[in-house]
């Protein structure tokens, strides 16, 4: 076997270091102008979307029509989403968008409510809770310069004292000019709450699902990151093209509506909907006066507890992390954890038009 000669040797090791050293620099220049880039996008997005007038005489004002039928529940790109199963859903309504900044400022300000994330965390809930994380607050996604890895989502996510629905960002910003934006930072008791009011409630998983599918029997909808939502283009979470045009939340109705015209059923803002989260479908009940709606998910003994299910993915889903912009993804909620990008939009059981 023929030897190198240390000085060849040497050579070759110094140009390897000079080349990853200029790998590092661009990755770094690149990292650097994405995020300049992002920045000065986001001054240039749009703050509202024009929407479609609703027929003359809509009974329900904001809803549309979701007619029943038969729905192949779930997916098979993570474990959650197993196995598929066929389930009936009756007809309902349901809010074409998902319920905004202005619609729930009308709830509170005729409620007085104050949601979870603007009252102190229960201590006995949460006893080894740091100091700092008991305060008043919601999760923000904090976009890094740099991530080891991604099974860390701490490097990503940070609890913001402070953050609530009307600073999504923390005490520093506010929704001023983002009354057309979807409400977030809220949780499930919030969305409960303003459903009541509005005298409605949230949709089932089946519901949510069968309506995001356009009220089709779809086993395997297509697994591509969709054109007509707003996800996350690029390498997350360091750096996003914006190619969708946004590159945080977006006002609802930005996208091109589903075939029952409801908007933004994918991206945007993950929803919640009634459900307590469960491992899998392994467990289904089938619809009976007992049941909280029509293809309801029974927790079973080892379910989640404390969680609900939330449907359609967010801003924030790429294709090289959360897959989840498809209509059968699902993933569980923390109940009394407000996050910056869960919102909600509300159903109704009601005549057919």
């Amino acid at each position: 076997m023929r030897r190198m000669n240390k000085p060849f040797v040497a050579t070759r090791t110094r140009r390897l270091l000079a080349l990853a050293a200029l790998l590092v620099v661009a990755v770094c220049a690149w990292l650097l102008w994405s995020a300049q880039r992002s920045e000065q996008h986001q001054h240039h997005e749009p703050m509202v979307c024009a929407l479609p007038a609703l027929p003359a005489g809509a009974p329900h004002t904001g809803m549309v029509w979701v007619p029943g039928g038969i729905l192949a529940l779930g997916d098979t790109v993570y474990q959650e989403e197993a196995p598929i199963r066929q389930i009936a859903v009756d007809g309902f309504w349901l809010d074409r968008t998902e319920v905004t900044n202005d619609e729930f400022s009308a709830f509170v300000q005729a409620t007085a409510y104050t949601t979870v994330a603007e009252r102190p965390v229960d201590a006995k809930a949460h006893p080894d809770l740091p100091a700092d994380m008991r305060l008043p607050g919601a999760v923000v996604f904090i976009s890094p310069t740099s991530v080891s890895g991604q099974g860390n989502p701490t490097q990503w996510w940070r609890y913001v004292p402070g953050a609530d629905w009307r600073h999504p960002g923390g005490p520093a910003t506010t929704i001023a000019g983002r009354g057309a934006f979807a409400v977030v930072n809220v949780t499930i008791e919030d969305a409960q709450a303003y459903a009541r009011w509005k005298g409605s409630m949230l949709p089932s998983e089946a519901q949510w699902e069968w309506a995001a599918r356009g009220a089709k029997n779809q086993a395997l909808p297509d697994h591509e990151q969709p054109a007509q939502a707003n996800t996350w283009q690029g390498l997350f979470p360091v750096a996003n093209s914006a190619q969708d045009g946004f590159v945080g939340l977006a006002p609802v109705g930005c996208f091109a509506p589903n075939a029952l015209g409801l908007f933004d059923m994918i991206g945007n803002a993950w929803e919640l909907t009634r459900d307590a989260y469960t491992p899998n479908h392994a467990v289904l009940v089938s619809q009976s006066a007992q049941d909280p709606g029509p293809g309801s998910v029974r927790p079973s003994p080892s379910a989640k507890m404390g969680q609900h299910v939330i449907k359609g993915g967010s801003f924030l889903c790429a294709p090289n992390y959360c897959m989840r912009y498809r209509a059968g993804a699902r993933q569980g909620q923390e109940d009394d954890l407000a996050v910056s990008h869960v919102g909600f939009r509300t159903a109704r059981i009601a005549p057919s038009p």
